[in-house]
Parts: structure tokens; sequence; C-alpha cells
């Protein structure tokens, strides 16, 4: 029998999520152990994953706090403004055709965010990059390539066999592995959710003019097509289809996708060139019912899979492990039994009802513009022009999509944890 690798916590899944909790755990004073079926090189990759994700400030602040500041900060974009644009007809501005607009701009909480933007533009390999440099300078283990193929959750401690048949064990396991988490099903947590027959195609396009650091989220009745300011005169596409039409927008000679293209887009920034591969995912709502369980928690997309609405998907993860690595840290320095149901049960109670109220939010929002209805756009175009009009409103929900408000962790504000 092999020796077992003992930990003070085992993360399943080494992502950006997985790894900024190891790191986060690390700096605590904790041992973790992060394993994942793909090494960090496979994850740099440029084919791995061609996203770019919008992080908001306050998560920004937890990378910075981790040490990440100088890899990141040559490659994130500042987005200045975010311009929704609720219009029939191609081009994402406020002049658009019978479309209703809505504006927000950093400049109207700079007094509240010390001058932050209202969040920064990463390529989701970036970011993966910086991550594993910081792991590899913290020393952090990484079991990789291996894959979690069981999980056995006793009184006082978990233990976690790899398909190789290496074990190890800690008082606490973490599924951070993604919507098809092992560690989840050996909890027994079940998930909720839906599929919204829709899928996100991601390319990265080079720009004529310049973006200025405006992100655009236009409403077509196919569903939202995002144009995300980078770096470099570039922006990152999110252009959501019915996913047999995405599909075959992925599989398209480049002449038919530039067509396509060019009509979505529309010609306020010039022309416009798709370089690199094309990515689809399909789009879909999942909802673990519980976010821990004896010896075990849940963070990021294994505890809540949502729609790329707004961006919120990884900023969600990254809220998780900010308060996962707070209360847990405290908890240790307390001497309590971080894997135990009452310290755990602090970290549920303190990200269930955000996690809830972003999820159903973005889902409401795609519902509600993803149609051409006439009685829906009348209401829809009402609402945005009424909040356009009222200052506090845009500027709260600025505040909230920037993670600067509620209870937060002291890595959402900058601190150490």
């Amino acid at each position: 029998m092999s020796d077992v690798i003992e930990a003070d916590v085992i993360i399943a899944g080494a992502g950006l999520t997985g790894a900024t909790l190891g790191l986060a755990l690390a700096s605590a004073g904790l041992t973790p152990v992060l394993i994942d079926p793909q090494p960090f090189d496979a994850q740099l990759a440029p084919t791995f994953d061609g996203r770019a994700s919008a992080i908001a400030f306050s998560s920004f602040r937890q990378w910075r706090a981790l040490g990440l500041g100088p890899s990141l900060e040559p490659h994130a974009q500042r987005i200045e403004q975010i311009l929704v644009t609720d219009a029939r007809s191609p081009g994402a501005s406020t002049g658009a055709p019978g479309g209703a607009w809505l504006r927000f701009d950093a400049a109207e909480i700079a007094d509240r965010s010390d001058g932050e933007p209202l969040g920064y533009m990463l390529e989701n390999r970036r970011s993966r990059a910086a991550l594993a440099e910081a792991v590899e300078r913290a020393g952090l283990t990484v079991l990789a390539p291996a894959a979690v193929a069981g999980v056995a959750f006793g009184d006082a401690r978990a233990e976690v066999t790899l398909a190789d048949g290496r074990r190890l064990a800690a008082p606490l396991v973490v599924g951070c592995e993604g919507r098809g988490s092992v560690v989840r099903d050996a909890a027994g947590i079940e998930t909720i959710g839906w599929s919204y027959g829709q899928s996100g195609v991601v390319a990265t396009v080079h720009l004529e003019r310049d973006h200025e650091g405006v992100a655009h989220e236009y409403f077509l009745p196919s569903g939202p097509f995002a144009i995300l300011p980078l770096t470099e005169r570039r922006a990152s596409l999110v252009w959501t289809e019915p996913t047999r039409r995405a599909d075959a927008l992925r599989s398209a000679r480049d002449e038919i996708f530039h067509a396509h293209l060019r009509r979505r887009f529309g010609d306020f920034l010039g022309e416009v060139e798709a370089r690199g591969p094309r990515f689809v995912y399909p789009l879909s709502l999942q909802m673990a019912t519980r976010l821990t369980g004896p010896r075990v928690a849940l963070a990021g997309d294994a505890a809540h899979g949502i729609h790329p609405l707004a961006g919120q998907g990884l900023n969600l993860g990254l809220k998780d492990v900010a308060a996962l690595a707070e209360v847990l840290s405290e908890a240790a320095r307390l001497g309590e039994d971080i894997g135990s149901e009452a310290v755990l049960e602090r970290y549920a109670r303190w990200r269930r009802l955000d996690n809830i109220a972003v999820s159903l939010a973005c889902d409401g929002f795609n519902r509600l513009f993803s149609n051409d209805n006439p009685a829906l756009r009348l209401v829809r175009g009402a609402g945005l022009a009424v909040v356009n009009r009222i200052g506090p409103a845009r500027r709260l929900f600025m505040q909230e999509a920037g993670g600067a408000l509620g209870d937060l962790p002291r890595l959402l504000r900058g601190e150490a944890p």
C-alpha cells in the first residue's frame, strides 16, 4: 500500500479558482495540495482556453494581494465604460436605430473605488500563466496530470484516491474542478439547472480604431453580443447564438465567418479581423444545492455555473475563494477543526445569498433580452432609460459589479488573508 500524502486542504482543480485558493491558503500558513488532470504547461497553450474574463476590481485587488500584480498588470486592459445597447440593427453605439441604451462610467464611482476602473479584461491564458508562476514560487504541491477517482469522507478527515492509486488525506477537500465536479458527486451534493439552448462563440479580433477601454454589451434576439476590450487594440468577442448556429460559425470558412461578424459588429470601430482559433462553449445554468458537506466545500463552477452575461462567473468563484480562505485561516488560528461543519457553515452562510442572487439575475437578464417580443422590448427599453437617468442606481450597480458592496473578505479589500 502506498504512503498517504498528508495536507491541511486538498484542492481538486488547479485552474483559475483552485490555484488562487491554493495561494490564499498558503499565504495564511496552511498547507494545500492541488490536483488537476491538466499540467500547467497544457493549460497555458493558446488552444486550451481562448476566453478572456472581465475581472472585477475587487477580484484584481485579491490577485495583487497574493503577489500577482506585476505579472498581470502589463496584460490587463482597464474597462473605463460599459455601454449596454438594445437594438435590432448592427452597431453597438448610442445611435443604434430603435434601440435603448445604458452607459456605465468608472468616473462616476472614482471617489468610492480609489480610481479603479469598472474592471479589467484579461485573457485567461495570461491569468493562468501568472498563477502558475506564483504557485511555483510559493512551493505548493501540485499533482498533475492526476485525476480524482474517489473521495471517502470520515469523521476526522477525508481521503482522496487518485486514478493512479495514490492516496491523500486532509481535514477538508475543496471541489474547484468545474461543473463536472467529482468531489461534489462523491459528497452526494445535487445540482439544479437547465440548458439555454445557446452557445457562446469566442474569438479575438483586431480593430482598426481604438476601443478606448469601452466594453459593449449588445443585445440581439438570439442572445448577447459582447465586445470586450483587450490590450494592443484588440477585443474579445462573446457571440451568443443558438447552439446549432454557433457550431456552424466555429467551422465556417474565414470569409463566411467574417461576413457574419461584420453584420453583427457594425463599423463603429472600423474594420475588424478575427485572428486565431475560435471556441464554442455551451451555455447553461447549474447550481449546487449546497456549498458544503461533511469535510467538503465547493467553490467556483463546481458550486455555480452561470450564463456569462456581465462576466460574473469567474468573479463569483474568486469571491468564494476570498471568503473560504478567510474562514479557514481564522479557524486555524483559533485551533478549530477546519473541516468541521460548524466552520464550513460560516463559509456557506457568507456566500450563499450572493451566489444565488447573481446567478438568477444573469438568468433573468438573458431571458428578458434574448428575444424580440414587442411587449418585452417596451418594458426593457423603459427600464434602461430609467436607470440611465438615475445616477444613484447606476453607481450602485457599478459598485455591485465591481464586488465592492457587502461584507467583503480581506482579500477583496486588497489585504492579506
